[in-house]
Order: structure tokens, then sequence, then C-alpha cells
């Protein structure tokens, strides 16, 4: 039976509609608390996928939450590995800085349903089913530089690194396709004192969120799965 590691940071911030592609598959799910496990002691080779999911904290915080640099680690051992890697927001800034690219604030929140934009090679890739398909969910301040070697993917309107990959092991997204839009309320209560803070509307979100549909649901699930089925030089070996 395949494996996959689930890195979660807070609790409402799960695999959400991913959860169901990976049950089908016959994927043994193991979720680990990131804050509260000693991810030293992971062997980060181990499981068939490793996701690292997102979280309101930023891949730079380790001063102030020291688990970062266990999980940056994590990802660096999991790369080099040549293993499957999915990193979503907060994962993706992790995957980014662990290639030695910088993250930093963009001075401003991207959050709600906002539609991407795919580079010529984003168009090529798993991603491109988003290309003019709509909204899908941002919720973050900082953003990633594209680490090189890696190749960039999506943007969007306010923020134009969104989405990079390295060969098929590593896909890291900025946005949330893992977001089931019928869980939002999770989100919009475990996020309330950001949302205050930025001055954004819970209402509004959960407006976009009830528009968006099945729709975004199953396209976001078939991206994952065809990303899943991509084979790696370490699968092929």
């Amino acid at each position: 039976m395949k494996s996959v590691w689930v890195v979660r940071h807070v609790p409402f911030e799960g695999l959400g509609v991913f959860a169901a592609v990976l049950e089908q598959r016959g994927y043994q799910i193991r979720l680990i608390e990131a804050p509260l496990q000693a991810l030293a002691d992971l062997d980060a080779a181990e499981p068939d996928l490793l996701v690292m999911l997102g979280g309101p904290i930023g891949a730079f915080d380790e001063a102030a939450y020291p688990y970062v640099s266990q999980a940056l680690r994590l990802v660096q051992q999991r790369i080099a590995s040549g293993r499957k890697l999915l990193g979503v927001c907060l994962g993706a800034q992790l995957i980014a800085r662990a290639l030695g690219a910088q993250v930093k604030p963009m001075g401003v929140k991207e959050i709600g349903y906002a539609p991407l934009t795919l580079t010529d090679a984003g168009r090529q890739s798993v991603l491109a089913p988003l290309q003019g398909a709509g909204p899908v969910l941002h919720w973050h301040g900082d953003q990633f530089q594209i680490p090189a070697g890696a190749t960039h993917l999506a943007g969007s309107q306010v923020c134009p690194h969104q989405a990079f990959s390295v060969g098929n092991a590593v896909l890291a997204v900025q946005f949330h396709p893992e977001a089931d839009p019928r869980q939002l309320e999770a989100w919009l209560v475990g996020h309330a004192a950001e949302l205050h803070a930025a001055g954004i509307d819970p209402c509004a979100l959960r407006a976009q969120a009830a528009g968006v549909g099945d729709d975004l649901v199953q396209l976001n699930q078939r991206v994952f799965a065809t990303w899943l089925d991509l084979p790696t030089e370490e699968g092929a070996a």
C-alpha cells in the first residue's frame, strides 16, 4: 500500500478535496501535526508522497516558532530523496527556501477567490486545466521567489509567483487547490483575527465560496491526480 505523510500546521487547513483522490488510489494517510511532533526524528524519504500544507506563520519565522527549522530540514531531505513532494502556501514557501530562494512579505494580503494566469510552461504542465477556468482560493501575505532551476508555472494579479515545479517530483503552489469551498467556514473562524486586521469581510468570502460550485473541486482534484501519476526519476529507478 502506498503511503502519504501530510504535514499540517493548523487543524483547519488539511487535505481538503485531495483526501478523496488519495483514498481512491489506496494511499495510507498519516497526519503529522508539525508544531507538536519531533520532525527531526522523521525519515523524509520513507513515504511515497509528502504533502507540506499551509499555515498562518511565515516560512522565515523560526526565531518565533523554532519548529519551522525542522520543517525546513524535512523539506530539504525530501527534495534530496527525489520522491514526490507537494507544498501548498507555507509548504511551497518552505520548498522555495530549501532550494535557496527568498521568501518575504508582499506588503499586502491576497485573500479570496481570484483567477490564475499560467506561464507558457504552466500551460504545458499539470496546471493547464486551471488556465481560464475561473477563480481559485488565495490566502497569504508572503511570496516566494522562483528558485534557480525550477520552472515558473503561474501567477496572479497580486502575486506573480504562484507556482513552480522541479521536474515531476516537486510541485509548489502558493494558492490553495486543496481547500474545499464547502468547508471554508472553518478557515473564516480560524483566521478571524487576520481577516479583521486586513479589513476583509468574512461574509464576502463566504459568498465567493458559495459561488464557485463543485466544478472547482473536481478540477483541482483532476490536477492533483494528474500530478500524482507523473513518473519521477526515483520512481523509474
